[in-house]
């Protein structure tokens, strides 16, 4: 049998019968959601897995691998603590759709492993935009800003961000609620339907700060870093590379993860409000349903950020890996004789006892 969930608001008693006939019809539109008890599940159950390996792995090198950190280094840790945070909540999401929507942790764990999704999301977007533009000051104008590329003022920086994120996102603690559907208890991700429009209201001016203001901000950096990076002073290539890997990693975080998430919800939200169709409230509440995991990705690709583009961070961790593999295994090819003095990377020398 399929599963349905419905969503009523209460019409006006003052309507005439055939048009609050109409309404109620509008109003308790069905959605069939039988494929994301398959999706969700699965998908929420990888990302934790792959999450919670690449994000603990990413720590481990900031905190032991890594001293002493640069701001760009500051910047990514802080990525990393956000994303390993939502990871950790995504068990309770698992068995959440797993089971058919029934959340039997109560109310302030519904309420706070929506905040950790949403704070995870604008952390991520706005960490990513600060790498971006401490990239852009330092490609676009090497010199006059290295006064403000400072690491003190990366670890002030990344302070504001939180305090930002966990400021917006309070109001998300009191709408999210749970609510009875027969025997099941439902976590809503917005919250109860006579609440509805002011939650739009507030959803839809959190995208514009948080969102749409720094995808702008990281469409300007590149533009310029782009051009500045096309001429032929740059003065070196791996400056280059790792510019221009760092420039193709956001923008494709941002084009799978961040964006259509933003859309499909933003079109989802409209349609409820307008009372469009049935029909097309199917198609819109599917695709939002779908960008949903994709959204959840960015805790997995952000680590490829860090391999690709981060400073020293795919040396040392080749090295790191290597050096362990053998200390349990001298024999092994590549360790016999060597004695791991020195590993000569791209991105510099590493010795033995870092």
């Amino acid at each position: 049998m399929s599963s349905i969930e419905s969503y009523g608001l209460t019409p006006l008693v003052t309507e005439p019968d055939n048009f609050n006939v109409l309404r109620i019809i509008n109003y308790s539109c069905t959605f069939n959601e039988e494929f994301k008890y398959i999706l969700l599940p699965v998908s929420y159950g990888t990302f934790f897995v792959l999450g919670l390996v690449l994000n603990a792995v990413a720590l481990w090198m900031f905190v032991c691998k890594m001293r002493p950190w640069n701001a760009t280094t500051i910047y990514m840790f802080n990525l990393a603590m956000s994303d390993l945070l939502y990871v950790l909540s995504l068990p309770l999401l698992t068995y959440y759709y797993a089971n058919r929507n029934h959340w039997p942790f109560g109310v302030v764990l519904c309420k706070l492993t929506r905040f950790l999704f949403y704070s995870n999301l604008y952390c991520s977007i706005l960490f990513l935009t600060c790498i971006s533009v401490h990239r852009y000051l330092g490609i676009c104008y090497p010199m006059r800003s290295l006064r403000w590329l400072k690491v003190r003022n990366a670890r002030l920086i990344c302070l504001l961000v939180w305090v930002a994120v966990i400021s917006c996102l309070v109001p998300k603690l009191i709408f999210v609620t749970t609510s009875r559907r027969g025997e099941d208890i439902l976590c809503h991700d917005t919250t109860r339907p006579e609440l509805f429009p002011k939650y739009v209201a507030y959803s839809s001016s959190i995208m514009a700060l948080l969102f749409i203001i720094p995808f702008l901000v990281i469409l300007f950096c590149y533009t310029f870093m782009a051009w500045e990076l096309s001429k032929v002073h740059m003065p070196t290539s791996e400056t280059k590379r790792k510019s221009i890997k760092m420039i193709i990693i956001v923008l494709v975080v941002f084009a799978v993860c961040f964006v259509p998430f933003h859309i499909t919800r933003t079109m989802y939200y409209s349609f409820r409000l307008q009372d469009k169709g049935c029909r097309a409230l199917n198609i819109v509440n599917f695709t939002y349903k779908i960008t949903r995991p994709l959204a959840t990705a960015n805790s997995c690709i952000d680590p490829i950020l860090y391999f690709l583009a981060g400073d020293n961070y795919r040396g040392r961790l080749v090295y790191a890996l290597t050096r362990r593999a053998c200390i349990r295994r001298p024999e092994a090819r590549g360790c016999k004789g060597s004695g791991l003095s020195v590993i000569i990377t791209s991105e510099g020398t590493l010795p033995s006892n870092p």
